[in-house]
């Protein structure tokens, strides 16, 4: 899995030291960033309850975090909307 996993990021040009574990954080996150309930977050990710997701899994996104996924959003939206008029 995770050689499969370093295969795919690297393919992706986001390099070789990413993990999924970094990625249920960042879903998580990004998750409770746009209003999602926490039982609904716990639920998706497979936790019996929400004390663990709230406790290890939900971070504050820092704004300028936000703002680069806001930007990326922005730009491969337009790039779609191009792709499939």
């Amino acid at each position: 899995m995770r050689r499969s996993f370093r295969r795919i990021t690297v393919n992706a040009g986001i390099g070789a030291d990413w993990t999924p574990r970094e990625l249920r954080h960042s879903f998580v996150s990004i998750m409770s960033a746009h209003g999602v309930p926490i039982e609904t977050i716990a639920d998706l990710v497979g936790h019996a309850g929400t004390r663990v997701t709230e406790a290890v899994y939900r971070l504050r996104l820092r704004p300028e975090i936000t703002k680069g996924a806001e930007t990326m959003n922005t730009i491969f939206g337009a790039s779609q909307k191009g792709k499939s008029a």
